[in-house]
């Protein structure tokens, strides 16, 4: 688009591209709350041949229960994830408390002398600029004020999940192992799913598209899922989750992401719901 389109122009236009709206009025209140960038943009490859002209029959809410799906789905991910980052972080912080002391953690000795140093570095002074931006941070500036540094169990709170999985991975190997081996896994294989975690972190935070996920951060999951080949997708994400949440934990997300591919599938009818299962990485 290259001049500003009303609602009602941007409907024109799309049934100008054979795109049904069954339902105008509906059609203009969700454009509003959410955007035609949004909704369309975002989603409208799904329903389109190889020629760049929509499939037969596709319907703006059809295209909207794509978007919808979606974003229910980075909903279901976050929630979960947080449980993940909690985890982590506790860990974390017992560990550095009990081997490093309460003080001193934060010294570059203190790290994976065979990792960069370069990158140890660098993380101490985000970490340090991290706390510095968080004066006001009731923990921190209590800490700070009475004892003159903040322990582990409070800058865990303020770091984010990504600098959480960076820290993780620039640990001593010994230290990486008794967090890794609380969820018996190596230490090399949480360091890669955290940081795959992150990522999907960060898009359910926000309005990136989830369902196509894809990343190049390779996972070591050969003989845990069948047929693995090193490709990332929604699918490979899904899996990593099981080994990180308790059995009863994972078995509510996997319910709640069912439900939710159930509810796209009876609203689709141009595509296939096994489209949809495809670009997730599900092997049908």
């Amino acid at each position: 688009m290259k001049e500003y389109k009303s609602t009602h122009d941007l409907l024109v236009y799309l049934e100008s591209k054979n795109v049904i709206i069954k339902n105008r009025e509906q059609a203009i209140k969700k454009i509003e709350r959410y955007s035609y960038y949004s909704i369309i943009n975002s989603y409208k490859s799904v329903f389109k041949e190889r020629s760049n002209d929509y499939k037969q029959q596709v319907s703006f809410e059809e295209i909207f229960a794509l978007y919808e799906f979606d974003k229910n789905i980075k909903s279901i991910f976050l929630k979960y994830i947080l449980e993940i980052e909690l985890m982590i972080k506790s860990l974390m912080a017992n560990l550095l408390a009990k081997n490093y002391g309460l003080e001193h953690y934060l010294k570059i000795e203190n790290f994976d002398n065979y990792k960069n140093e370069q990158l140890i570095s660098k993380l101490i002074d985000t970490i340090n600029h991290e706390v510095d931006s968080n004066k006001k941070h009731d923990a921190v500036k209590h800490y700070r004020n009475k004892y003159g540094f903040v322990p582990p169990f409070v800058l865990t709170k303020v770091l984010t999940f990504g600098m959480i999985s960076k820290y993780y991975g620039l640990l001593k190997q010994r230290d990486r192992q008794q967090i890794s081996k609380y969820f018996k896994l190596s230490d090399n294989l949480l360091a890669q799913i955290l940081r795959n975690l992150t990522l999907v972190r960060n898009i359910s935070a926000h309005s990136d598209r989830l369902f196509c996920f894809s990343s190049n951060m390779y996972v070591s999951l050969k003989g845990i899922i069948k047929k693995y080949e090193g490709y990332i997708n929604l699918y490979v994400i899904i899996q990593c989750m099981g080994l990180l949440l308790d059995n009863q934990e994972y078995d509510e997300f996997v319910v709640s992401f069912n439900k939710e591919i159930e509810n796209l599938k009876e609203k689709l009818s141009s595509i296939d719901i096994d489209d949809i299962l495809n670009i997730m990485g599900y092997d049908l």
